[in-house]
């Protein structure tokens, strides 16, 4: 049988092993722990996931719990693409879209929003208890940091709201208190302490999620692009190198790495941007204390182009930020070097800590700066979760239950936002669409000088 070539936004290099072969996350987690056979030969399953990263994996959980055969397959091994690389936040969003959502969708969305990033949380907090998953979790909450004395007024205005918002306060800290919180650097205006949330180490997280689906009866393969989806009365086909897949159902969980032909209606409705992450080697009590930053907090600057980081149980300081626009050897060289600069202007008594790890990868951006989740338009039977704008490891969890629950034809256990049921509408430019991420990063330069 012909099938396409899978054609992706970015060059081969972003997809490949390259890219991860200096994360810190993969010390304690190699892919070898979590490669699975390939899929061969005919299958039937009752729903078929495609892709096993947070979205994938915890659709696959739900429902091999109730009892649904279910299959799910990766091109390369669960965790591959963003929920084995990230910076390990399990927070909040970030609220970019409020002003969008109360145009689209009228005044209750951003409180919908809201009340489902806080359940968000609190469902990762749930599989991790009752699958006894250990996760490095340490810390409560997390830290916006104002870079700038307007960015700190602007948290000074959002504080008052944070109770309404999350059902919980916050703490406001002003620049002369920071070091008395250790978070003392020299680009911060103040900051917002919020007791929502707590960091952990993603790779421990995937892995437990894969013991948890397979013990349910659940069934992963790896090495199993899906090239071809078809759909023919109420049966789906599904093509692998080596396998033909039938399903009465189909999960889309592929997020930033879909390839932009599996179905049409994906396409152009995801924008992948690239984030780069450090990680430096342990450091000692007396190198925390010369730099004054001792929290272990989750932190980030609210800003476009910001920075977000946390000091692991052990000491190291995970370091990332929003990467390049090109994706080569090369490039991913010099974005290192610049996310390293940057880290020295953050913490410049560390400018002798050396930084052993590195890697990037792809958050996935919607041109309605909110996730999707629910049923592909016009191929009845096949749900689809995206979009998670760097919130994944809370969010994709909390829509991954919710797809399964859609696949089964029953009410949602969780609330969703009718601005995440809403479908994206596709980004201009089509396959240039990158443009748009340039044109965006010049203009938060330009705004945060």
């Amino acid at each position: 049988m012909n099938t396409p070539e899978l054609r992706r936004l970015y060059p081969d290099y972003t997809y490949s092993r390259d890219v991860i072969a200096s994360c810190f996350w993969a010390d304690a987690v190699p892919a070898a722990a979590l490669e699975h056979p390939p899929v061969s030969g005919p299958q039937r399953t009752r729903v078929a996931v495609i892709g096993a990263g947070y979205t994938g994996l915890n659709a696959t959980l739900a429902l091999a719990q109730a009892g649904v055969d279910v299959t799910l397959l990766d091109a390369e091994f669960p965790g591959f693409g963003a929920s084995g690389r990230n910076g390990g936040f399990c927070c909040l969003g970030s609220h970019r879209a409020s002003d969008l959502m109360l145009r689209r969708f009228g005044p209750d969305a951003p409180a919908q929003v809201r009340r489902a990033e806080a359940a968000a949380i609190a469902h990762v907090d749930a599989l991790l208890t009752t699958h006894d998953i250990d996760v490095d979790r340490h810390s409560t909450g997390e830290v916006i940091l104002a870079h700038s004395e307007k960015a700190m007024q602007a948290l000074r205005r959002k504080a008052p709201h944070f109770a309404r918002d999350f059902g919980a306060d916050a703490t406001l800290i002003e620049k002369s208190d920071l070091a008395a919180h250790g978070l003392s650097g020299p680009n911060w205006h103040g900051a917002l302490q919020t007791p929502l949330g707590f960091a952990l180490h993603p790779r421990k997280y995937l892995a437990g999620l894969v013991r948890a689906a397979t013990a349910a009866g659940a069934r992963i393969h790896g090495q199993s692009p899906v090239l071809s989806v078809q759909k023919t009365g109420a049966t789906f086909t599904l093509i692998t190198p080596a396998a033909v897949i039938e399903a009465d159902r189909v999960i889309f969980a592929t997020n930033g790495y879909t390839a932009e032909n599996l179905i049409p209606w994906l396409r152009g409705r995801i924008l992948p941007a690239q984030s780069s992450v450090i990680a430096t080697r342990p450091m000692s009590d007396d190198e925390l204390a010369a730099q004054g930053f001792t929290s272990r907090q989750m932190s980030y600057e609210d800003r476009r182009l910001l920075h977000y980081f946390h000091l692991t149980p052990d000491g190291r300081m995970v370091f990332g930020q929003r990467g390049g626009l090109l994706s080569s050897p090369r490039n991913e060289a010099r974005v290192t070097a610049g996310v390293r600069a940057d880290f020295d202007a953050a913490f410049p008594a560390w400018r002798h800590v050396e930084t052993p790890f590195h890697w990037s990868g792809m958050v996935c951006l919607t041109a309605s700066l909110t996730p999707y989740c629910g049923p592909v338009p016009g191929l009845e039977g096949a749900y689809a979760g995206f979009g998670y704008h760097g919130n994944g490891v809370a969010m994709a969890s909390y829509t991954g239950t919710i797809l399964a629950d859609l696949a089964q034809d029953r009410p949602s256990r969780y609330l969703l936002p009718t601005a995440f049921a809403a479908p994206p509408p596709r980004f201009p430019l089509g396959r240039f669409r990158r443009a748009i991420l340039a044109s965006e990063y010049t203009m938060a330069r330009l705004l945060e000088r």
